[in-house]
């Protein structure tokens, strides 16, 4: 049996997404900026995808921008509407939990001479709602906070951050990383406040190197890419015409059955932290109900290193992750683990386990025989 349990880091994509891409790429093959038929059909894609986004989020079609992914669409929406709204102010607000992409262009926009104040979070990874509405000035111009901690599950309350920001400043803007709460959560970003929200497509069974940035209508945004004007010059670059198709249907495909879809990821989750209640060895971080997000366990374990345990899984194949797939190749120690403050041992010891709809509860139930199997075993070696 294969059981992949590291739908955080990436999903399998759809049947459906790949056959679409697949005639995308070798049928209506033609630059979207061309002015015959095969540029018409091409763009035709475009317009689709736009409309099966927008009506996820009761948006509009205008206020979407196709990025290459995550990554591209947070910095766009950091260094974009920092450099537009500059006169404005230099301060920023986020936490200390966030993603590489996040951090990452924070750290570039304070070499710049921004200001940036990084938030504490509590045990669960969630922010303090004072500690923000302190931190906003009437020199701030931008917040970001994620909707969903990568790692460890943790859902921020975006509504009331969005009204501490507000309250203290009225013309704050408000972004949210929404990259593991978008198909998980319904988000209507309008009725939160939001003014910019990052997604990307391969969380979703849609394809890598696809994404998008939500921005609100007649939000000051300068663009990061330059050359053809497309995307009426906030984001130059032919268009990726097969992931941003792809991306459309499986956004479109996200929200079908939604309710049951979501039910069924708590219920893998809970299933999953049942199966380990009563193992001694068997650490979980932040909350576990359903005011957690319902696809993410992080799980620290008593004595055996997380890269040994994930690949005596492997073995198995079962797969999960040592933490957040775009920082796993890192030596440094979580940043999230380290805000809300796990024992140093945990700090090495910990797992990521993620679900998608299309996980059993058999595939959870071989999980769990095989960790309790093999983490007594790996203790063994390690004290040896």
């Amino acid at each position: 049996m294969e059981a992949y349990f590291d739908n955080s880091a990436t999903t399998r994509c759809s049947d459906s997404v790949r056959e679409l891409m697949g005639k995308v790429c070798s049928e209506d093959y033609g630059n979207p900026s061309s002015m015959h038929r095969m540029g018409v059909a091409g763009e035709r894609y475009i317009r689709e995808a736009k409309e099966r986004i927008a009506k996820t989020l009761k948006a509009r079609e205008d206020e979407l921008i196709f990025t290459s992914g995550g990554t591209e669409a947070n910095n766009l929406a950091l260094i974009g509407t920092a450099m537009a709204n500059r006169r404005s102010g230099t301060h920023l607000v986020t936490t200390k939990i966030e993603h590489p992409s996040v951090e990452g262009p924070m750290k570039f926009l304070e070499e710049q001479g921004f200001s940036v104040t990084y938030l504490d979070v509590d045990g669960d990874g969630r922010i303090f709602l004072d500690q923000l509405e302190e931190a906003v000035t009437p020199d701030t111009i931008l917040v970001s906070i994620m909707y969903v901690n990568n790692e460890i599950g943790a859902a921020e309350p975006i509504g009331q951050a969005v009204s501490a920001a507000k309250g203290k400043n009225p013309s704050v803007l408000f972004h949210t990383d929404a990259i593991q709460a978008y198909g998980k959560y319904q988000i209507c970003p309008k009725r939160l406040g939001i003014d910019l929200m990052s997604v990307s497509g391969h969380k979703i069974h849609g394809p890598k190197g696809s994404g998008f940035l939500y921005v609100k209508e007649k939000t000051k945004i300068k663009p990061i890419l330059f050359g053809g004007g497309q995307q009426k010059g906030m984001r130059s670059g032919t268009e990726n015409v097969a992931g941003i198709a792809g991306l459309g249907l499986a956004a479109k495909e996200a929200y079908e059955g939604f309710s049951e879809k979501q039910d069924r990821l708590y219920r893998l989750k809970e299933a999953f932290l049942s199966g380990l209640a009563g193992e001694p060895w068997a650490h979980v971080n932040g909350r576990t109900g359903r005011d957690s997000a319902p696809h993410i366990v992080s799980l620290s374990v008593d004595g055996v290193r997380s890269e040994v345990l994930l690949h005596a899984l492997e073995d198995r194949q079962i797969y999960v992750s040592s933490g957040s797939a775009c920082a796993s190749n890192k030596p440094a120690a979580s940043r999230t683990l380290q805000a809300i403050q796990v024992r140093r041992p945990y700090l090495e010891s910990t797992v990521r386990i993620s679900f998608c709809p299309e996980n059993t509860e058999e595939e959870v139930e071989y999980c769990l025989r095989n960790l309790k199997e093999l983490v007594p075993m790996l203790q063994k070696y390690t004290r040896q």
